[in-house]
């Protein structure tokens, strides 16, 4: 039997068994010339098969994220997948990394000197860390600063990652704030221009910076070992 005579009620289990095998988002393009059938049918495959690991009370549900489809484990079971990653993965990001890495995200492109600027800290040490890991990328110069400075960005697998169809899917900021206050130093740190950036890194208030290290450590908790990919997970082999 040829894939292009595979019969429409089949579809969806070959797609679980593409995915299962994937390290990493696949396009609904890419499956369908896989399985050598029309992209709309490969879209209502997706569709019915992230249905019904939906309705089966599943432990992996389907995502479509960075412009592609992946396994993921269910949130419902993160505590206990965390227990078990946290058993052999040593690669856990340290909380500076953590907090650049929300810095970066939320303000991207940045530059290192912004990046400081806003943690209060200087921060080349966790970017670099994050740009190793492939979370972060170099994402050109910055023509209107001195000296064009690097850019930062982050990645595709900082997408695959956190669970994130793009970076417009990251959470609202005021939701980590604990008082007005705090969320006028978030706006006023976030509202950062380029051309302030070298000031405000020479300027930074201390009582400032620990209270958004601690909106940005509030941002890491949120999704720190979430959501699991099913192959770092050990579920996807």
């Amino acid at each position: 039997m040829t894939f292009q005579d595979l019969p429409d009620s089949d579809i969806p289990g070959a797609l679980e068994a593409l995915l299962f095998v994937s390290d990493e988002p696949v396009a609904a393009s890419a499956l369908a010339e896989m399985l050598d059938v029309d992209r709309a049918c490969v879209v209502e495959g997706l569709a019915t098969l992230q249905h019904r690991l939906a309705t089966d009370e599943s432990g992996i549900q389907l995502r479509e994220v960075a412009g592609g489809w992946r396994l993921y484990t269910h949130p419902r079971y993160h505590v206990l997948v965390e227990r078990y990653v946290l058993s052999w993965d040593t690669r856990r990001l340290s909380q500076a990394a953590l907090e650049t890495l929300a810095v970066v995200a939320y303000c991207q492109p940045v530059t290192r000197t912004q990046v400081a600027s806003i943690r209060g800290v200087n921060s080349d040490s966790p970017l670099n860390s994050l740009v190793e890991k492939g979370l972060v990328r170099e994402a050109g110069k910055d023509a209107n600063s001195p000296g064009q400075p690097m850019l930062y960005a982050t990645t595709r697998t900082f997408l695959e990652k956190f669970g994130l169809a793009g970076p417009a899917d990251l959470p609202d900021l005021e939701q980590f704030a604990p008082d007005e206050r705090t969320r006028e130093l978030i706006g006023e740190r976030l509202g950062i221009t380029r051309a302030q950036a070298d000031e405000a890194a020479a300027s930074c208030d201390d009582d400032d910076a620990a209270l958004d290290a601690g909106f940005v450590s509030d941002f890491a908790d949120e999704f720190e070992f979430e959501p699991y990919d099913a192959k770092e997970d050990g579920l996807v082999r």
